[in-house]
């Protein structure tokens, strides 16, 4: 699997690719407020280029357990001044984490190149007809409920066919309006418990026999946690290590991660054993 597109292609075959995380907010669950500020957060974008990353992850609201949305408007002030600082300065796609059509709609404007939409694409309607029009890859999520009440008792009859169902008729929903190249994520952490992440890294390959790239989001995540005795965002480094070896080597294309510099190391090394070559 490749995709070619403006300026970038991404070869899914080749290594495991790394999605740097930016969120330009103040209370995201792990680092909000770190890169609130616009030089701060200009910097951090470089830095995790440096680093290694393939793609940076902007988003302008929190989609934390319990969140609340944020004005169109808002979500808007906060993303696209950095989306102009840097899309023409980094040398990898920038992607506009979203949920909301307007907001996507004036980040690719600004010079975002992809969409990664937590809905996968069904909180707003107009998502897919954005994305179809700027020809850009569109991340599909699965996620159960809403940020704000997702994970109040998530049940499943079965739940790695149900993701799959769902992620199905997200597809569906892109290849209709014209959307030509999709990454699926499962999900982990968005109206999921502790034994449904587990089951969802261990079923990573289960989604990529669906045909589409496979990105998986732990890095920090409160499961990470509670496996570690309950330790606090800032000391999961290494519980997020252990999770990101295991995705690649379940079968991960992409990961999205905080810590560009140290996953990257690990990614390198988890694709060596899972390719028996560097």
């Amino acid at each position: 699997m490749r995709f070619s597109w403006d300026r970038f292609s991404l070869d899914f075959t080749s290594k495991t690719h790394i999605m740097g995380i930016l969120n330009v907010t103040p209370d995201s669950f792990s680092d909000g407020g770190e890169f609130f500020d616009m030089e701060a957060a200009v910097k951090r974008a470089h830095e995790m280029v440096d680093h290694g990353a393939d793609i940076i992850d902007i988003g302008g609201q929190s989609t934390r357990p319990g969140s609340l949305p944020v004005g169109l408007e808002e979500e808007i002030r906060r993303t696209v001044p950095v989306i102009e600082a840097i899309a023409g300065d980094i040398p990898v796609p920038v992607s506009i984490d979203t949920y909301q059509a307007g907001v996507a709609s004036k980040a690719l404007e600004a010079g975002a190149s992809m969409v990664n939409d937590i809905s996968g694409l069904r909180f707003d309607p107009g998502m897919a007809r954005v994305a179809a029009e700027a020809d850009v890859p569109v991340v599909l999520m699965h996620i159960r409920g809403t940020p704000r009440e997702m994970q109040k008792d998530p049940v499943y009859e079965a739940l790695v066919p149900e993701g799959m169902e769902y992620l199905r008729t997200s597809a569906a929903i892109a290849r209709d309006a014209g959307v030509e190249r999709l990454i699926i994520d499962p999900g982990i952490g968005f109206g999921k418990t502790f034994e449904h992440n587990l089951e969802l890294i261990a079923s990573i390959g289960e989604f990529a026999k669906m045909g589409y790239p496979v990105l998986v989001g732990p890095s920090r995540k409160a499961f990470i946690g509670a496996i570690l005795g309950g330790v606090s965002e800032d000391r999961r480094l290494e519980g997020t290590a252990a999770v990101v070896t295991a995705c690649v080597l379940n079968g991960a294309h992409l990961v999205r991660v905080h810590d560009v510099a140290e996953m990257k190391k690990v990614v390198t090394v988890a694709d060596a054993i899972r390719t028996g070559r560097v």
